[in-house]
């Protein structure tokens, strides 16, 4: 195992680097100076997928290139021995990448990373995901996990809620549905933290990361909302890595067994056409 008072540090120093991102105000980050964004679907702890993507990625060769990454936590590999969810290791890769490149990679909270922060449990086929977690930390650090818990969960409510491209593309975790976007204040967006009735059920933030309407008509308002013409989400599964879930939206899934990400340029005008051709799904490993 990783020394943890290192792991300790690399996550605290993330966590300033994520909340000093240039281009960042409040919850917002503007990728003004950006050639080209790859966005990467949920992981969920699938650390194999994200090591063959950052490969992709190719951050040292491709200088104005961004990194954008969501849902990392609670996913389906597991210590030996009843050991919990080895997914923060995911989240620890990712910190140490932020302070390797704190201008061009971008983690956006997600709703499994909100639950964390608001002790909100999430079970999957009855499966208890948060406690799983936290298993996972206790079993990798020992005496320092409940410092390192508590710095992952200072992390993920640093995280901003969206990334804006100069084309006018949105990436968010997901689309609010109907009822939230009927009351959301793009204010949201300018906090640089939030109250707990922001995160509970019926708030701006729970809607902003918990949402699954794709309707024309919501996708239309929110993006009156948010001044933007198209976006590229995560939160859904995909069975077949990604989905056009309307003229404005794109769904892609990095778990397995087909993990995608969309790649495109950042500041040319594009269309819903040109983002699906930068939709690239891993092919099966073996």
């Amino acid at each position: 195992m990783p020394d943890p008072r290192k792991i300790l540090a690399t996550i605290e120093r993330a966590t300033d680097l994520f909340r000093k991102t240039p281009g960042r105000s409040g919850g917002l980050v503007k990728l003004d100076e950006t050639g080209e964004v790859m966005v990467v679907g949920d992981l969920h702890g699938n650390t194999p997928a994200f090591r063959r993507l950052l490969d992709i990625a190719a951050l040292a060769t491709n200088p104005t290139r961004h990194l954008v990454l969501q849902e990392l936590v609670h996913g389906t590999r597991f210590y030996l021995n009843d050991g919990g969810d080895r997914s923060h290791q995911l989240v620890d890769i990712v910190c140490a990448l932020k302070c390797q490149y704190p201008e061009r990679v971008h983690l956006i909270l997600g709703n499994h990373e909100l639950s964390e922060v608001t002790n909100r449990p999430i079970a999957k086929a009855g499966v208890p995901l948060n406690a799983l977690f936290r298993q996972g930390v206790d079993t990798a650090y020992g005496e320092l996990s409940g410092a390192i818990y508590d710095a992952y969960l200072t992390l993920f409510a640093t995280l901003p809620l969206a990334c804006r491209t100069p084309n006018r593309v949105f990436l968010c975790h997901t689309i609010p549905d109907p009822r939230d976007v009927d009351v959301l204040d793009a204010t949201v967006f300018d906090a640089d933290s939030w109250p707990q009735s922001w995160m509970a059920r019926g708030g701006p933030i729970y809607g902003l990361t918990w949402g699954r309407c794709t309707e024309q008509a919501n996708i239309n308002k929110f993006a009156e909302i948010v001044d933007a013409d198209f976006f590229i989400t995560g939160h859904q599964p995909c069975e077949e890595g990604f989905r056009l879930a309307n003229n404005r939206q794109i769904i892609i899934d990095g778990t397995d067994p087909y993990p995608a990400y969309c790649l495109f340029p950042a500041r040319e005008p594009v269309t819903i056409e040109t983002l699906l051709a930068g939709v690239t799904v891993l092919p099966l490993m073996l």
